[in-house]
């Protein structure tokens, strides 16, 4: 009898590890998904289209609330744990709880998850989301196509809509990101590198994006999200951490994982971490990989107008998942906000409507910030409310796409940009120069 298995996720991972470890094997069955950490998942289905012949239904996706019922009722023999930057701690109480339950408890590892390119890969990943992995991703991408390669970043996915629709999905420019209904958090991740004139990939089937990248460039880059670690074989990983969060690089999974296993690991943020932070977190670094490369770097601000900024009774709007399931209680856009002499930082949580209040409620470390939450149209419009009521002088735009594309404003606003700066040697090009040299 196939192994009755349940997959716990949170519509990336889960999907990927499906897609190639059980779909076309008949040793086991997956009976059902489960979903966190990401609005409106569950109560969906991974469609049979996606799911191959042997799930002419599909498979049903459930809250994780549901996690111990789903076990008893469906017989499930294996639960396979798929979703990212969690503690250490929280990934054992779930283990225990489907242990208690009387089911396996399972990590799926490299070998069993990760595809082979015929093309070069790089990977960028992080100890934690928020750490600068995008930026570091920009800046790699820059070095390679200054080295003369042609470059495709596979963006760690973020399928929230139509999965079948968005099994493949290519952007090559802001009409693409209109045509697949993007996200705000779709955008963060996708916009800045359209800006950079580099081509960008995600999707849900990543053997399928991966081969249909291939035909187009010369080297591919893994643009990990959530601390998940690649979903291809690379040949050059280099992992961010932050000296914000010291501890942090070994005590959420699977961002050790990617500590572990990196060669080259970029500290990001030194600039404005407090010193004695950044020596433990490189102490930590080097006990857990100490044959990794380590690196330097700061993240610079830039602002329009840092001027208008001084005196002014400001809104911060963040990166959602940084201060959600990131754990941090701001981000570039507070810093710029003291930096540049706002007069006041308003908390916005009096002002929260609907989705943007159960998002505090759900988060509650999330400070007197505003995480730009959008992962549907009602959620853009209940934060776009949410600004309006604001009684502030301006907003500071800490997310790195332009708010306006998606929303209105109704109030004068700065945005906060941010790019990599390697302090020191060796830096991102000696290492990847060092690596392919020019093409």
């Amino acid at each position: 009898m196939p192994i009755r298995t349940l997959i716990m996720g949170a519509a990336g991972r889960d999907f990927h590890n499906f897609n190639v470890a059980f779909r076309d094997n008949p040793d086991y069955e997956v009976v059902a998904f489960t979903a966190t950490q990401i609005p409106d998942i569950e109560g969906r289905v991974y469609p049979a289209a996606l799911a191959g012949k042997r799930y002419p239904k599909g498979i049903p996706i459930y809250a994780e609330s549901d996690l111990l019922k789903l076990i008893k009722e469906l017989k499930v023999d294996q639960v396979v744990f798929a979703y990212s930057d969690v503690p250490h701690e929280y990934v054992m109480h779930k283990a225990s709880m489907v242990l208690a339950a009387g089911a396996d408890f399972r990590l799926m590892g490299k070998n069993a998850t990760q595809v082979k390119s015929s093309k070069p890969v790089v990977s960028v990943c992080a100890v934690r989301t928020g750490s600068g992995k995008s930026q570091t991703t920009r800046r790699v991408s820059l070095i390679l196509r200054q080295m003369g390669f042609k470059v495709a970043a596979i963006r760690h996915p973020m399928p929230y809509g139509d999965l079948v629709k968005q099994e493949v999905q290519r952007f090559a420019d802001y009409a693409d990101l209109d045509k697949h209904e993007c996200t705000i958090e779709e955008r963060e991740e996708y916009e800045p590198h359209l800006d950079n004139g580099v081509i960008v990939y995600a999707g849900v089937d990543y053997e399928k994006i991966l081969r249909q990248a291939e035909q187009e460039v010369d080297i591919i880059l893994w643009d990990g999200g959530n601390n998940d670690f690649p979903f291809y074989v690379s040949d050059l990983k280099i992992v961010v951490a932050d000296p914000h969060r010291p501890g942090h690089e070994s005590t959420y999974h699977p961002g050790e994982t990617n500590a572990r296993d990196a060669d080259v690991i970029v500290i990001n943020k030194v600039d404005t971490a407090d010193p004695q932070a950044v020596i433990k977190v490189r102490e930590n670094l080097r006990a857990l990989n100490p044959t990794a490369t380590v690196i330097e770097a700061a993240s610079p601000l830039f602002v329009d107008n840092p001027s208008a900024i001084q005196g002014k009774r400001v809104l911060v709007v963040e990166d959602g998942p940084t201060l959600t399931h990131g754990e941090m209680a701001y981000g570039a856009g507070y810093v710029a906000a003291q930096r540049f002499g706002a007069k006041e930082i308003v908390d916005p949580r009096p002002f929260a409507v609907k989705s943007i209040a159960e998002t505090y409620k759900k988060y509650p470390k999330t400070g007197p910030i505003l995480p730009a939450m959008g992962y549907g149209r009602q959620q853009m419009k209940d934060l776009e409310a949410t600004i309006k009521k604001a009684d502030v002088d301006m907003v500071i735009v800490g997310t790195p796409i332009d708010l306006t594309r998606v929303i209105k404003l109704d109030k004068p606003y700065q945005r906060v940009r941010y790019e990599l700066q390697e302090i020191g040697q060796p830096t991102l090009e000696d290492i990847l120069k060092k690596k392919f040299g020019k093409k």
